[in-house]
């Protein structure tokens, strides 16, 4: 591939990180039941992406019955990504949801060899020991009663589900437009959700129907399209050590919009989560 391209490339991925890093300080500022404000996000997007399919031209039909199965598995994954971290934001600050979130490349490398049979690389395995490591840094002392102990393992759940679907999502990502992988798995989430409308309280999109417009446009269907998209020119490994500049842009958003600042253990784990994308990025460039 040529150098311009890969650049263009890593370029398109970064400005696709821009736009998730939203999710922390969005989702702490909607104050609504986590399942409502991702039933409100998934219906919003999904309607986004219809209509800019459809300007488009984009094929919508799914040929194949695996397709379709891999699509709902991925959606079920990407839905309960979604609700577990919201509730982690619930119970910590960005940070730390973020970070905790962001242990999930550490799991892709376990992961993704032995789902799609890919080769171990050994720089990934110490990528994602230092992520753990960081992690480790970040956590408390063992409390279960602790908030940060239960947002760190809402984080965890978080960070293994997403793995999954993006593994899950790598191979329809070669044959479908990210747009419509997106807006199917929305549309699926969304019908899921559709009970959470009746046991939760709902009244609060009155008030926050701006934040949440954001989020379903900016976060979702402009920077979870793009990260899709993003599938066809690196491994879901690569990808998603990369991704781990996620937490320092939600950390920054956080601080403008929310006066959140980070304690020591946070900022130096973060630390040695960064450090894993920068090793990552040089590697990528070769």
């Amino acid at each position: 591939m040529p150098r311009s391209k890969e650049l263009w490339h890593l370029i398109e991925l970064h400005l696709a990180f821009l736009f998730v890093s939203t999710s922390g300080v969005l989702g702490k500022f909607i104050d609504m039941p986590a399942p409502v404000t991702i039933w409100w996000r998934g219906a919003i997007a999904a309607l986004l992406l219809f209509f800019f399919c459809k300007f488009k031209n984009y094929d919508l039909e799914l040929e194949t019955v695996k397709d379709k199965r891999l699509i709902l598995i991925g959606a079920v994954f990407l839905g309960i990504h979604w609700v577990t971290y919201f509730y982690s934001l619930y119970y910590s600050s960005v940070a730390l949801a973020l970070m905790t979130l962001y242990t999930y490349p550490a799991m892709t490398t376990i992961l993704e060899p032995l789902i799609l049979k890919t080769k171990f690389q050994a720089i990934h395995l110490l990528l994602a020991f230092l992520i753990l490591l960081g992690i480790y840094i970040m956590s408390p002392n063992l409390d279960l009663a602790n908030d940060k102990v239960i947002a760190i393992g809402l984080g965890l759940l978080s960070g293994f589900t997403y793995a999954l679907r993006n593994i899950l999502t790598k191979d329809l990502a070669g044959r479908k437009h990210g747009s419509v992988l997106m807006f199917y798995q929305l549309v699926i989430i969304t019908i899921l959700l559709v009970p959470v409308l009746f046991l939760m309280e709902t009244s609060g999109i009155a008030s926050y129907w701006m934040p949440t417009i954001a989020l379903a446009l900016f976060t979702t269907a402009i920077g979870h399209t793009l990260i899709i998209r993003s599938f066809k020119n690196f491994s879901i490994t690569s990808f998603s050590l990369l991704s781990s500049s996620i937490p320092i842009l939600g950390v920054l958003w956080a601080f403008v919009f929310l006066s959140e600042i980070p304690d020591w253990q946070t900022i130096t784990g973060g630390a040695l989560v960064l450090l894993t994308v920068v090793i990552e990025a040089l590697r990528t460039r070769g």
